[in-house]
């Protein structure tokens, strides 16, 4: 027999918990290299991720059942956020997505922190549960949505707009490998217990901030936040933050701790004043 008749045995690869091959970024070349466990980094917080996620971002992908079929159907819509950081939309009843939700309710939402280049490597939220029409409580949802859409105010009129809050029974975020979760409502909305005297107040001390100290917010954004100089307006308040808006950015200050009135509003800010006049005196003597 030669050797061509020769049996060999065979050792089975797995290809379990394999890695694919980047081979510019400086990654192992051959697709049967093991792929390295990705850890979460100390300072991850998932919660306070998925807040910021929606108190920031102003569109995002709406997906409802098809009235009748059960179909999914995707749109592109924009968005603001309560107090307690659930979404709210102004949609129309001639729109394909609102005679969904008229016959069910339930929905998803993606919301997405888009970045330069892969927006795959930006976070993510998908988030789950019910949209609801505005009963008693549309004058909140009215003014928290023009304050951060003020354009859309024309629409309000039109008898076949309406707004809706959603109220989620959960979400999904993706920040990254290593950096999925699922989260609960109690972990990413905002308590708002004890809060309303702060919520009697907030839009007087929206329209005071803008009318008064825009400068103050300037510095907010460029010395705390890091932001760009610029035009920021304020767009609403909570017990855990203050939310500033140029164009279509948005920021999002978070408060050191909770406040629950307009008089801890108020020191809170001119404290936050402080800390970034600081920041500013020591960047001009470096």
């Amino acid at each position: 027999m030669t050797k061509f008749h020769e049996t060999r045995q065979i050792r089975r690869v797995s290809t379990h918990n394999l890695a694919p091959v980047y081979p510019k970024k400086g990654l192992p070349c051959n697709h049967l290299t093991p792929r390295k466990p990705m850890q979460p980094t100390p300072d991850f917080d998932p919660a306070k991720l998925a807040k910021s996620l929606l108190r920031r971002l102003r569109q995002g992908a709406l997906a409802t059942l098809m009235a009748g079929s059960g179909d999914p159907y995707c749109s592109l819509i924009n968005l603001a956020s309560h107090p307690d950081g659930s979404p709210i939309l102004l949609i129309s009843r001639l729109a394909v997505h609102t005679r969904n939700i008229l016959a069910d309710s339930r929905i998803s939402l993606m919301l997405d922190e888009r970045v330069a280049g892969d927006p795959l490597e930006g976070a993510r939220i998908m988030l789950s549960g019910r949209a609801e029409q505005a009963g008693t409580d549309k004058e909140l949802l009215q003014r928290r949505y023009l304050n951060a859409h003020p354009s859309a105010e024309g629409f309000v009129s039109f008898r076949d707009f309406s707004f809706f809050r959603i109220r989620p029974s959960g979400t999904h975020l993706v920040a990254g490998f290593g950096r999925i979760v699922d989260l609960k409502p109690e972990q990413f909305l905002t308590d708002l217990t004890g809060a309303e005297d702060l919520l009697a107040a907030e839009q007087g001390a929206v329209e005071h901030m803008n009318a008064d100290h825009r400068d103050t917010m300037n510095l907010y954004a460029t010395r705390l936040l890091g932001a760009a100089e610029g035009d920021w307006r304020c767009t609403g308040c909570d017990p855990e933050g203050f939310d500033m808006q140029m164009d279509q950015t948005a920021l999002r200050l978070d408060f050191p701790e909770r406040v629950t009135d307009g008089t801890a509003l108020r020191k809170m800010l001119v404290r936050l004043a402080g800390e970034a006049r600081k920041k500013m005196d020591q960047g001009a003597t470096l």
